[in-house]
């Protein structure tokens, strides 16, 4: 019996805990991939290029977008980040389980893309906890801390647009709910290739 690969989309506000969520889930199902993001950002203490995202210029990612070589892209809050084709195509072909983790606007995209993916929303505690941990990254500027928490308001609102919402009040619960998402979905009939004897 062979399964069909699929693509696993991740969204919520910026500083909900997507990265630290990934991180932890990677680490539970080997048989996981995540897809790398391309942003124009510059890199945060420690980031890689290629590891945590993969970091180019405002004109080489627009080459990239005209060329087809995303599979979505969008601007949040200054910067632009996107979805690169090749490898989720290709990792889908081979009948893995992607995940990657994009913000509305992207989720948007890909849901018109692949439309047979499933989206997950992060939901924070709260939008004061959101503050909390926005300010205690201490990696972006009052103005970019601020222009985060008023987008915040707006990604909350489209969580009606997913397939699922997490809350992430507790890391290792919320880390337990997207493996069972992900192993209910790898079971799905519609996602199985069965032999011809059945």
């Amino acid at each position: 019996m062979k399964r069909r690969g699929f693509l696993i989309v991740l969204s919520g506000p910026s500083s909900a805990g997507k990265s630290t969520l990934l991180d932890m889930v990677l680490k539970m199902d080997a048989e996981l991939c995540y897809s790398v993001s391309a942003t124009t950002r510059s890199p945060r203490a420690g980031e890689k290029h290629g590891v945590d995202y993969f970091f180019h210029t405002e004109e080489h990612f627009m080459k990239m977008a005209g060329e087809g070589a995303l599979l979505e892209w969008a601007n949040y809050c200054g910067n632009w980040y996107g979805t690169p084709r090749q490898y989720v195509m290709e990792a889908i072909a081979e009948g893995k389980t992607v995940i990657t983790d994009v913000n509305i606007d992207g989720a948007r995209q890909l849901r018109r893309t692949l439309p047979e993916g499933v989206f997950v929303f992060l939901m924070p505690p709260s939008l004061g906890e959101l503050r909390k941990r926005i300010v205690a990254r201490g990696a972006d500027s009052e103005e970019s801390m601020n222009m985060r928490l008023a987008a915040a308001a707006e990604e909350i609102s489209a969580v009606v647009d997913y397939d699922y919402c997490i809350l992430n009040d507790d890391l290792e619960k919320a880390a337990r709910q997207l493996l069972a998402i992900i192993w209910a979905e790898r079971c799905r009939v519609s996602r199985m290739e069965f032999p011809a004897v059945l």
